[in-house]
């Protein structure tokens, strides 16, 4: 009985593997025969790994497999698994002999289909809206006119092309471009660096901060788009501190960087005629309000005008105002005579009655008496009718100067302040033009003589002239004239005759002058 346990099995010729050797040959195995697969299913678990990795499992109703990303592999991909989102992973299958698993090696990530696509967008979209980076409360007003727009898009097609043409037909602005890749897997991070980067422009710098962001792109369809909905475009987008206009695709696309923008344009052009209103109607409307204020301001100068007129027509004259007055002292001088002498006949009627049953005495002092009691009565009265006509005078000034005061006087000395204000600007006008013709007749005098053969003399040339005063410029010329004008820098030196005859070879000559040829 010991003998059978300890021999082996007859016949027991099986290889035997360490589990090392059995994990490396099923992995080789899985390899070789799945190295190139795509399977679709729904993502569940999604782990972003410290390292960079990615790990996430891909399942349907019966199966999960799990999948792996390296840090190199995540870069790559054009679209990040999402829990819930219906992808198709390609890839190929290996295993994990750490944990007895076969798993998959993801390289690329598609949507399964645009349903799914339009699915995992609102989902997006709901979680964004419910962090409040869709709040219209927290958009800014667009800038009127910006002196400087920073435009993220892509430099070589013809959405950049656009937005420079219709900002120069509108109104020519300084544009800075951001080039950033609008579709593939560059996209997103580009662009939301390029908000960020617009954004951290100083205003002193040596490129200037921008006023307005235009984020734009031509159409395409929901894929080639799908960058412009990513997180981190979105939330850039939101934490912009610049007014951000998004221009992305046709009117119809809607991507999620429109609901955060503060503005959305259906399409680039747009965009440019949001940015910066049209020139020529701004200076249309400047001319316009400038017209209607010039026609009011005279309209109120005539309403003026005319009040003023008809209040003065209500004033009465300065006669008629003084004519009461001047009539009352004027009865009152008149009547004071003949009061005064009716007064002293009274007075001598009563001292005659009197006189008839007094003695001489007695009526010699009643009549000195009543003389002294009229001559008191005059001088009593003298100052009262001096001091009513003062009055009188008083109140005529008084009148007079109210007249003065309602009168078109300080409204004629303003406009005769104002028009010797004009005539000074007038002279002064006159005084700087004249100034200006008289310098600039100088510098063209000055400029005449140094164009003139005056200057010319003076460096040690001559013009010779014949007769008739015409310049000759010829030797021949000379000789056929019989008098010669040489004028130099210092005069005119006037030769007899300019023929000369020339020497025979064996003449001996007479001096030492010479010809003048």
């Amino acid at each position: 009985m010991s003998d059978l346990i300890d021999d082996p099995r007859e016949g027991a010729n099986e290889p035997e593997f360490t589990v090392s050797e059995i994990s490396n040959a099923v992995k080789r195995t899985i390899e070789g025969t799945f190295d190139h697969v795509r399977i679709r299913g729904e993502v569940g678990r999604v782990v972003h790994a410290r390292s960079g990795h990615l790990y996430f499992d891909i399942k349907d109703d019966r199966s999960v497999l799990g999948c792996t990303a390296w840090k190199g592999q995540v870069a790559r991909l054009t679209v990040m698994p999402e829990e819930g989102m219906e992808i198709i992973a390609t890839g190929r299958l290996t295993t994990f002999p750490g944990q007895s698993k076969y798993q998959m090696n993801v390289q690329d990530v598609a949507v399964a289909g645009e349903g799914a696509l339009m699915a995992m967008l609102e989902k997006r979209k709901k979680k964004l809206a419910a962090e409040g980076l869709f709040d219209p409360t927290r958009k800014q007003e667009i800038p009127f006119l910006p002196e400087v727009i920073g435009v993220i898009t892509s430099p070589t097609g013809a959405v950049i092309r656009d937005i420079l043409h219709r900002l120069r037909d509108r109104f020519p602005r300084k544009v800075l471009i951001w080039p950033v890749a609008v579709q593939g897997e560059r996209c997103a991070p580009e662009v939301a660096r390029a908000i960020d980067g617009f954004n951290g422009f100083s205003s002193g710098g040596a490129l200037p901060r921008p006023d307005l962001i235009i984020v734009a792109r031509g159409g395409g369809s929901i894929e080639d788009l799908w960058g412009f909905n990513e997180e981190i475009v979105v939330r850039a987008a939101a934490a912009s501190r610049i007014p951000l206009i998004s221009a992305v695709g046709h009117e119809t696309d809607t991507t999620l960087i429109d609901f955060a923008s503060d503005l959305r344009a259906p399409t680039p052009t747009a965009a440019a005629e949001h940015a910066v209103p049209v020139r020529a109607e701004l200076l249309a409307r400047l001319e316009e309000t400038e017209s209607r204020r010039i026609s009011a301001m005279r309209m109120a100068l005539n309403y003026r005008g005319e009040k003023l007129r008809d209040l003065s027509r209500a004033l009465p004259r300065s006669d008629a105002l003084m004519a009461g007055a001047q009539q009352r002292l004027d009865l009152a001088a008149a009547r004071l005579p003949s009061a005064l002498i009716s007064r002293v006949d009274r007075g001598r009627a009563k001292l005659s009655e009197a006189a008839g049953a007094m003695r001489p005495s007695l009526l010699r002092r009643t009549i000195q008496n009543s003389a002294q009691r009229v001559l008191d009565r005059s001088a009593r009265l003298a100052p009262a009718l001096e001091r009513r006509q003062s009055a009188a005078q008083n109140d005529l000034a008084k009148v007079s100067a109210r007249f003065e005061a309602l009168s078109l006087a300080p409204q004629i000395e303003r406009r005769t302040q104002d028009f010797n204000a004009l005539m000074r600007r007038f002279k002064q006008a006159a005084d700087v033009a004249q100034t200006q013709r008289a310098r600039k007749l100088d510098a063209l005098d000055r400029l005449r003589l140094t164009l003139g053969y005056k200057a010319t003399l003076a460096r040690g040339y001559a013009v010779v002239r014949g007769a008739e005063g015409e310049v000759l410029t010829t030797k021949k010329a000379a000789k056929s004239h019989p008098a010669l004008d040489i004028e130099f820098a210092d005069g005119i030196l006037n030769l007899g005759t300019a023929r000369a005859t020339k020497p025979a070879k064996d003449a001996t000559p007479q001096d030492d002058q010479g010809t003048l040829f």
